[in-house]
C-alpha cells in the first residue's frame, strides 16, 4: 500500500489530513476552517519537506526555514513536527520512544511524500 495523504473532516465543519502508509498516520495536520487550506498545506510538504533539515531540538539545535524539529515530549520520549518558513508547526508525529523512530518518521515524509496520491474523504461526508 502506498503513502498517501488523507483529508479528512473535523469538528465544526473543519478538516484535517494525515500523511499515512499502510492506514497508520505518520504525521498529521491541526485543523482547518476551509479545506483548500488543507489541501495548501498539503502541496507545501510535498514541494518543501525534501529539501528541509531535520533540527534536533533535545540537543539544542536551531532552525529557520522549512524544517523539520524533533521535540521532547512531557514524558520524556520525542515526536516530530514539520514547521513552516514562518515558524507555524503543518503537522506533528505520535510520541516515540526511540529517537531513531522520529529519524524514521522524518526519512519517509522527505522520501515519500512528493508523489504520494491526495485522497479526499471528506468529500462523501461533507459533500463536496
Amino acid at each position: 500500500m502506498a503513502h498517501k495523504f488523507k483529508i479528512e473532516a473535523a469538528a465544526n465543519d473543519q478538516f484535517k489530513f494525515a500523511f499515512v502508509y499502510n492506514r497508520e498516520a505518520i504525521v498529521w495536520s491541526e485543523n482547518y476552517k476551509q479545506k483548500g487550506s488543507a489541501k495548501s498545506a498539503i502541496e507545501s510538504i510535498k514541494k518543501n519537506a525534501p529539501d528541509a533539515p531535520a533540527v534536533d531540538l533535545t540537543k539544542g539545535e536551531e532552525g529557520s526555514g522549512y524544517r523539520f524539529e524533533i521535540v521532547a515530549s512531557k514524558d520524556g520520549q520525542t515526536f516530530v513536527r514539520f514547521v513552516a518558513a514562518n515558524g507555524e508547526p503543518m503537522v506533528r508525529s505520535e510520541t516515540y520512544k526511540s529517537k531513531s523512530s522520529a529519524l524514521k518518521a522524518i526519512a519517509s515524509v522527505k522520501k515519500n511524500s512528493p508523489g504520494a496520491e491526495v485522497v479526499d474523504e471528506a468529500r462523501a461526508i461533507t459533500g463536496e
